[in-house]
Parts: structure tokens; C-alpha cells; sequence
């Protein structure tokens, strides 16, 4: 659901989302999906979160699934003071990297 969706999150705001409602929550900082097109360190990092516990059954019974994670941590980031913070001094490194794309060129015969 796009509507719900938060602009440029980051791994870490996901992490302390995540382990401030008590998740297991793994932080591993270097790993980045290839096709990223911002390779910036604050962009990098992938988040795995243990939903369930060795024996099948759920850790915490409000999130039984990765998309009930991610929705509510689209639901709490906005609402991160250091994005609270940010909205009035107008963060610069969500506008860099917006560059356009180079056109391919033709050969001359």
C-alpha cells in the first residue's frame, strides 16, 4: 500500500523501531540490494527481524508477518524525532543523487 509508504527510510530507523517494541531485530550495516541507485553510507544496511522463535511459534503476537513489520514501522518513522527535526531545516541528502539518466547514443555511419 503505497499511501503508507515513508521517503528514503533508513536501516537504522528501522532497527530502533523494531527494537523498541521489544523485536529481535539484526542490523547488518554493508549489505545493499544492487540495483540501489544511492550507494550513500546512511542508505546502506539490510534489517532481519526474527518473528519467530525457535519452537514455531510467534515472538509477539502483533506482528505475525514481515509486511505487519513493515507497516508498522511506516506508521512510526515519520514520527522519529530526528524526522521531526529535520522537516524545518530542510534535509540536502534526500535531494542529492536525483540526477537524470544518460540517453544512449547512436554510432555515425
Amino acid at each position: 500500500n503505497f499511501l503508507k509508504a515513508v521517503e528514503n527510510p533508513t536501516a537504522m530507523e528501522i532497527q530502533d523501531v523494531g527494537s523498541e517494541v521489544g523485536l529481535n531485530v539484526f542490523l547488518e550495516k554493508n549489505k545493499m540490494y544492487s540495483r540501489k541507485w544511492n550507494r550513500d553510507v546512511q542508505y546502506r544496511g539490510r534489517v532481519r527481524v526474527h518473528l519467530k522463535q525457535e519452537d514455531g511459534s510467534l515472538c509477539l503476537i502483533q506482528f505475525p508477518s514481515c509486511k505487519s513489520v513493515m507497516l508498522y514501522a511506516a506508521e512510526i518513522i515519520p514520527k522519529l524525532k530526528r524526522r521531526t527535526q529535520k522537516i524545518g531545516g530542510g534535509d540536502q541528502s534526500l535531494q542529492q543523487g536525483e540526477g537524470s539518466k544518460k540517453g544512449k547514443r547512436k554510432k555515425k555511419k
